[in-house]
């Protein structure tokens, strides 16, 4: 028997290599991302998590991944010198990412046209048809979107701790100078951050009620659709803009914003300590992702209305390399198809290894596991991994998660731009001219980098700068497809 056994062993291991032989090898693709959740990414632990995906999926898809992660600060420029070194084939990125945002990707041709790949695949009927829609570009595909909140929103967050110390009534907080007397007592006790911008220009964001910022790139907040009028203006030279600027300079005087802001000291991580008191969060279904992110509890408030445009859908998404071959193409969307729809290879992805990463617990009065993590070495968040609707829910998030999420984006007011793109090449050379000075005014203006009373003579010498590399001629360039777009859109709704 023993001889019998010995023999049929032997005879399944010649037939599996002949198996092997005559298989197609596995295409192996490498995924960059980035860590939002951790100040640094450790090596060890993503190659665990990589076997782990590899073991998961190698009879499945015929797809093996490396993955590489890289922390959040200075993502885009970093994603930006590998991937002009050829090393990557797909990574995540968004419409509001520096130096990698996607309107950059397509208009310098570094983004796979993926439009003739998609169809009846796996990953295509993963996503509706309006998603698909709305993330498109002259009617072609080139990135796919991560379904999360897929609406552009934000909210004033505030530290529980500090809120129910002071007794703040954060429900009554409308508008940023409603803060200062909470910023007051953050100040006195000696918080670090009283108002922590996270190094981010914040005019894009907390006037989104008043503009619609089509452009998704705040370095290019001085193009924008003032919605009262449906018309393309310049944000400089609004009461809007002078005013917020004022009060970011005064803030920075009375010590409630930090040098460090301006200065690129500070960024979204910073929120994980106990350094700072107020800051802002993009509004999602369920907010209480932010407390499992940073690790302490937070209060929210509505700082502004929730809109649907044609780059909240891509606020996160995948792309594959212009200089992919098919295969690796293909590779990557099949990868991405299984992502999207098995739930044991989305919570992998997201969460790491079950019982070092995280653990599944299951209260009473809930219906499914829920994740509780607990690692300081792999840790990341449905946004940016996975759809909603697939990776498994928080130990603090309710069951119907997946409800939730859909039922957010169904009831987002629509923007009046939505699904138009500005086509920059008619004006390349003056629109990144204009854009590459934000960084020295825009920037700095944003973050309290200039005193109150200097505010308005800064803004002039911007202004004059930008005039100098040919923003006006990228205005008007702007408002002829604005107004061209708005003739054919009416034409075809006719």
């Amino acid at each position: 028997m023993k001889r019998l056994i010995s023999i049929m062993i032997t005879l399944a291991i010649l037939m599996g290599s002949v198996c092997i032989a005559g298989a197609e090898a596995p295409v192996t693709i490498n995924i960059t991302r980035a860590v939002f959740n951790l100040q640094d990414s450790d090596p060890a632990q993503v190659q665990k998590v990589e076997d782990a995906i590899n073991a998961y999926i190698a009879d499945k898809i015929n797809v093996r991944v490396h993955i590489s992660e890289i922390s959040s600060n200075g993502y885009g420029a970093k994603v930006d010198s590998l991937w002009n070194e050829g090393k990557i084939h797909l990574f995540w990125t968004a419409s509001w990412e520096d130096v990698i945002g996607a309107n950059a990707l397509v208009s310098q041709g570094r983004a796979y046209d993926i439009s003739g790949l998609i169809r009846g695949t796996r990953l295509y009927s993963s996503i509706s048809e309006n998603q698909w829609n709305a993330s498109r570009y002259n009617g072609k595909y080139f990135f796919i979107p991560v379904y999360k909140d897929n609406v552009e929103g934000y909210d004033f967050m505030f530290r529980r701790d500090l809120a129910e110390a002071h007794g703040w009534q954060t429900y009554f907080v409308e508008r940023l100078a409603d803060l200062e007397p909470m910023l007051a007592d953050a100040k006195n006790d000696g918080i670090k951050y009283p108002f922590l911008t996270q190094s981010t220009a914040m005019f894009y964001r907390w006037y989104i009620d008043r503009y619609d910022f089509f452009t998704a790139d705040a370095r290019t907040n001085f193009f924008a659709i003032d919605r009262r009028t449906n018309e393309v203006v310049n944000t400089l030279q609004t009461e809007d803009y002078r005013s917020f600027c004022k009060l970011m300079g005064r803030w920075a005087e009375m010590g409630y914003i930090s040098p460090d802001d301006v200065n690129r000291v500070t960024g979204d991580t910073t929120t994980q300590t106990k350094d700072w008191a107020i800051s802002w969060w993009t509004d999602v279904p369920v907010n209480a992702e932010a407390t499992a992110r940073y690790g302490q509890p937070v209060v929210m408030q509505r700082a502004t209305g929730r809109y649907a445009h044609s780059s909240s859908v891509l606020g996160s998404c995948y792309c594959i390399t212009a200089y992919c071959t098919k295969k690796q193409a293909e590779a990557a969307i099949r990868f991405l198809g299984l992502l999207y729809t098995d739930s044991y290879l989305a919570d992998l992805y997201t969460f790491g290894i079950e019982g070092e990463d995280f653990e599944y617990t299951q209260t009473g009065n809930q219906t499914v596991p829920h994740v509780t993590v607990h690692s300081t070495k792999y840790n990341h968040s449905m946004w940016e991994s996975a759809p909603a609707t697939i990776v498994s829910p928080m130990f603090n998030e309710p069951d119907n998660k997946a409800d939730l999420y859909m039922d957010f984006n169904a009831n987002a007011m629509n923007s009046a731009a939505t699904g138009f793109r500005f086509d920059s090449r008619p004006v390349q050379g003056k629109y990144d001219a204009c854009r590459d000075l934000f960084e020295q005014y825009g920037f700095v203006l944003e973050n309290g980098g200039v005193p109150e009373d200097q505010v308005e003579s800064f803004i002039g010498e911007y202004q004059k700068k930008l005039n100098a590399a040919g923003y006006q001629d990228v205005l008007a360039e702007f408002r002829e497809q604005y107004r061209a777009w708005k003739k054919e859109r009416r034409n075809y709704m006719r």
